[in-house]
């Protein structure tokens, strides 16, 4: 949690500096692509705040409303910065280089405009820079594209996203400007705002997609769900009797329910045992994994009648199988 604040404190840090100085040369070189990118980089400022907003609710402590905390507060916003996005950043850009193709004005000092772009390019490649390589830290050993895509920190790959973007976005931008100035048709930089538009609202659809996944319920990858399985079928007294049952509250908060079978001559005491060791693996293996419900059922079908949490010691019905 503490790396993906860095990479969003940096990220908030560029973006003013840049926003700053693309308004003003915008309104010195009147250039519609250049105001793009300015207002894109008012729109990243203000989604990454967003992203310091759900951070900062995500780590409040479970109550009786939220009994499994406020991790989703941080989908919730990292949600509402991927609409804000789309809406104001591409809906913008495309709006304005739809009015300067319509009423395309002559570029008056090009020259500021390339200063800037270079500068911007400076301050997001060291923002995007920062984003991969504390996403490098997280992803451990799988390859970078399946670990994006998998990826249950929208703090650290929404900035990813928006950076990425905003580089795509200044690579048009000059584009716009140099041939709008070269040839000297002034509405193709108002086509380089639309391209900037189409690109934003390009990125944040993906991130909408992602993001709604997490919201709903996403559960743990088919990988995970199979170590689980392993590591209970490794016992000689216990076995699953249906498919893991998981969900991601938060990046480093997934909740596992698990039905297991247990021989039926085995005491309320070595089912503790087996239970707490069954456990102790899970978590060992996987220390995301903060909360587990496991419901106790007898193997033999003679025993099947008798209710499950029957074979479950008292002391572990309520809350003891949950190990917070």
């Amino acid at each position: 949690m503490a790396e993906s604040k860095t990479v969003v404190y940096g990220a908030i840090a560029g973006n003013v500096a840049i926003a700053v100085t693309k308004f003003v040369v915008a309104g010195i070189s009147g250039s519609s692509s250049m105001l793009s990118e300015a207002v894109h980089s008012v729109v990243d400022t203000g989604n990454d705040l967003l992203l310091l907003v759900g951070l900062r609710r995500s780590r409040l402590p479970p109550d009786h409303e939220h009994p499994f905390g406020y991790g989703k507060e941080l989908y919730f916003w990292s949600l509402l910065v991927a609409v804000l996005l789309f809406g104001i950043g591409g809906g913008i850009s495309v709006y304005e280089g739809i009015g300067h193709v319509l009423r395309p004005e002559p570029m008056r000092d090009p020259k500021w405009n390339y200063v800037v772009l270079g500068a911007a390019a400076l301050f997001e490649g060291s923002s995007f820079a920062l984003g991969i390589s504390t996403f490098l830290r997280q992803k451990g050993p799988q390859p970078f594209w399946p670990a994006l895509r998998q990826s249950k920190d929208p703090s650290v790959f929404t900035v990813i996203a928006e950076d990425s973007a905003a580089l795509g976005g200044l690579a048009v931008a000059a584009l716009g400007v140099y041939f709008s100035h070269r040839l000297r048709m002034p509405m193709l930089d108002g086509v380089a705002s639309i391209v900037i538009g189409i690109l934003l609202a390009a990125v944040a659809c993906i991130l909408i997609y992602e993001t709604r996944s997490l919201l709903i319920g996403e559960g743990a990858d088919k990988e995970m769900l199979q170590t689980i399985g392993t590591l209970v079928g490794r016992s000689e007294t216990a076995s699953l009797t249906s498919r893991p049952l998981t969900m991601y509250f938060g990046p480093d908060n997934i909740l596992l329910t698990l039905d297991v079978a247990f021989h039926p001559d085995m005491r309320s005491a070595d089912i503790a045992a087996e239970i707490e060791r069954i456990e102790a693996a899970i978590r060992t293996r996987y220390p995301e994994v903060k909360k587990i419900y496991i419901e106790a059922s007898c193997l033999s079908a003679a025993a099947a009648t008798t209710p499950a949490a029957a074979t479950t010691p008292p002391a572990q019905q309520d809350a003891g199988v949950t190990r917070r």
